[in-house]
């Protein structure tokens, strides 16, 4: 048995990996700081060490140069865990039989993946098409859950809800779980399980605070028929998630709706560290955190004093732009396929925002898109988030607010 040391200070992070770890038949052991994981490099001699860049009491330089010039540890490889750091510093680490640098937070099949290949070991993860993401407004927790069901990304689940109440100072939340566009059926009834059963352990919820949107036959079937879920209701419409779980409202845009959908309200104590996204996924901005403030942003506006705030909300970046009159410009176009953004307006001539949506198919192209439009009602806001849209800005709008959104989506840094 391959013997792994984790070195981490951060809490959440070394139960994670622990756990998906061992999953894998690794013996793993712990480290909280740099001189922790010093002490028990030398006295368990393990075949691989897994440590985070930043690290007190022993920075990682002192940490690895202290081991290379121990003959018993020298050979030993390395993967670094770093959030965003300079070319110059990893370079720095680089001699030091650093073998793989991955970047924070962590993806579970690059981590999985860099530790079969330095170990020369065999790990074969599940690689279901899916998509789970976690966001925290006011006190809903909003998990989304599409395409199909991903064992690792369940499992990782559990680590990301831990994480959003820690951030948010949450306890017994709401919770609104959106299945409307998943593909399961009996084959997939274990993992239904362990998402249901991930769910209630770790949020802490009472079964009548959880709401669970699907049109998914089998997902209603399996919640009904076992008796651990019951009380966790099933509903067809956001608009009824929402009245069940915040009582009904006469107003245009209630304050809860405006909080899910523009990110108002309660802020993070710090950023988020779980990332429920695999490295190998297709979508081109999935990967936006790695390559830096580059990407191509389209705008699909009949307004030109919009498309003009778009280009200087983003002038210090390299992002590009592929601004459209109107929607039928726009899915007649090849931006269609190479967007990493689309910022959508829904009121526009000959088409839509509403019929851009309906012609993307959104829910399983998944394009990451944001809508900015004059447009409040309720009903509309409803309509857009139930088409698949990712967040909803309405005008007028402020360049900061729309590069915060943006960054959020695209998990980036400027």
């Amino acid at each position: 048995m391959k013997k792994i040391l984790v070195i981490d200070e951060t809490q959440l992070v070394r139960d994670f990996l622990e756990r998906k770890l061992r999953d894998y038949a690794f013996d793993v052991s712990l480290a909280v700081s740099g001189l922790d994981g010093a002490v028990k490099l030398r006295t368990e001699l393990p075949d691989l060490v897994i440590v985070d860049y930043h690290l007190r009491r022993k920075p990682i330089k002192e940490f690895l140069k202290e081991k290379q010039r121990d003959k018993n540890t020298a050979a030993v490889p390395v993967i670094v865990a770093s959030k965003r750091t300079d070319r110059r510093a990893l370079l720095e680490v680089a001699p030091y039989n650093v073998k793989k640098v991955l970047t924070k937070p962590l993806k579970v099949d690059a981590l999985l993946s860099a530790v079969g290949e330095v170990l020369g070991t065999k790990v074969e993860i599940d690689t279901t098409a899916c998509i789970i993401e976690a966001h925290v407004n006011d006190d809903l927790l909003l998990i989304e859950v599409a395409q199909g069901l991903n064992r690792e990304k369940v499992d990782l689940l559990r680590y990301k809800i831990q994480e959003l109440l820690v951030l948010y100072g949450l306890s017994n939340p709401k919770v609104l779980v959106m299945m409307t566009s998943i593909e399961i059926s009996t084959a997939d009834s274990i993992k239904l399980n362990s998402l249901f059963t991930t769910i209630l352990e770790t949020t802490g919820s009472t079964k009548k605070r959880i709401r669970v949107l699907t049109r998914s036959e089998y997902v209603q079937q399996f919640l009904s028929s076992r008796t651990n879920f019951a009380g966790v209701t099933v509903v067809d419409s956001l608009e009824t998630a929402m009245d069940d779980l915040f009582g009904k409202s006469k107003e245009p845009a209630d304050s809860q709706l405006e909080g899910l959908i523009s990110g108002v309200g309660r802020q993070p104590s710090k950023a988020e560290a779980i990332n429920l996204r695999f490295a190998t996924e297709a979508s081109a901005h999935s990967e936006l955190a790695e390559v830096g403030k580059t990407g191509r942003i389209v705008v699909v506006d009949d307004d030109p004093t919009v498309i003009e705030l778009v280009r200087s909300a983003f002038a210090d970046t390299s992002f590009e732009f592929d601004p459209f009159a109107n929607g039928k410009e726009f899915v007649d176009s090849s931006a269609v396929d190479n967007a990493d953004l689309i910022l959508l307006d829904l009121n526009m001539p000959i088409m839509g925002g509403f019929e851009v949506l309906q012609h993307l198919d959104q829910p399983n192209a998944r394009y990451p898109i944001i809508v900015l439009s004059a447009l409040s009602k309720r009903e509309t806001v409803l309509q857009a988030l139930e088409l698949g849209v990712t967040s909803y800005l309405t005008k007028p709008i402020q360049p900061i607010e729309l590069r915060n959104k943006t960054a959020e989506i695209l998990q980036l840094n400027f």
